[in-house]
């Protein structure tokens, strides 16, 4: 049986990593060194384990703690990692920025969610308000093998299925590629957008409309806006007005070169940034 250990278990991340991977087909030891976490954990009767007792012997470690600290954590860490063994960032800030350790024996395997779409086939309750996903919504998630055998992206990628789930799709990208969905394209973007949609919907309060009536105005056109432009709504298209509205817009709202933030240098400052990393 695989030895797994999740390090910073009880965390926001590591206490839903636990939570997914008790009944899992591995031998599964928990590392936390915060009171508060080692007290969540005994919610889902786990017993923590002191690092050293069983990192040497861990064939897939979990690093379930933050993008400012992995790397420091885990080169204090290093000498303790059995050769051969798998390291599971979950997200590529950390890889992407060369902060994992650079033993070659080292598998370097990344797995991020892609949370619960929008536009899905939920009926559950439960399910319709699991938003975050690894409870009881469906949801894809996005795989990189940053180095190490294809033998070891399949064990990988099933630790990563099960801390997950329930999970309907795994894709498999580029470390660089996954930079490229987080941070640039689901937070310098689409976060940034819609931080700025909620802004205009209270500034419509502050203007006199109702917020209830705001609230329902809105959520309602971000159904039907993101139907229409992510093809779920096959043949229809905005309007003639909307368009030509959306067009003026972008001239007062965006900048012109906006899509610089995709650019190699750019991605690089900001995933420095998340990891303090000093460029």
């Amino acid at each position: 049986m695989k030895k797994v250990v999740v390090l910073g278990a009880g965390g926001k991340m590591g206490y839903r990593c636990s939570a997914n991977l008790r009944g899992a087909p591995y031998e599964v030891s928990h590392v936390e060194v915060s009171e508060a976490g080692r007290v969540r954990l005994k919610e889902l009767g786990i017993r923590c384990a002191p690092a050293d007792a069983v990192l040497p012997q861990a064939d897939v470690v979990i690093l379930a703690i933050p993008d400012n600290v992995i790397g420091r954590a885990t080169r204090l860490l290093a000498k303790q990692f059995k050769p051969g063994a798998i390291l599971i960032a979950l997200d590529a800030a950390a890889p992407f920025a060369g902060e994992l350790p650079e033993r070659e024996d080292l598998t370097i395997f990344v797995a991020h969610p892609c949370h619960p779409p929008i536009f899905n086939d939920e009926t559950d309750p439960e399910a319709k308000r699991d938003h975050f996903g690894g409870v009881k919504a469906k949801q894809a998630i996005v795989c990189a093998l940053l180095r190490g055998p294809q033998a070891h992206f399949d064990l990988a990628e099933d630790v990563a299925k099960r801390m997950y789930a329930p999970v309907m799709r795994s894709h498999r990208a580029t470390v660089e590629q996954m930079a490229i969905l987080e941070p640039v394209l689901s937070e310098t973007v689409c976060a940034t957008c819609l931080t700025v949609i909620r802004e205009a919907t209270d500034e419509a309060v502050r203007r006199g409309v109702p917020k209830e009536v705001a609230h329902d105005f809105i959520l309602g056109h971000l159904n039907v806006e993101l139907a229409i432009l992510f093809d779920q709504l096959p043949g229809v298209r905005m309007s003639d007005a909307a368009n030509r509205a959306v067009e003026r817009a972008k001239q007062q709202i965006f900048a012109p070169d906006w899509k610089k933030v995709f650019e190699p240098e750019a991605i690089r400052e900001s995933i420095l940034q998340i990891t303090n990393v000093e460029a």
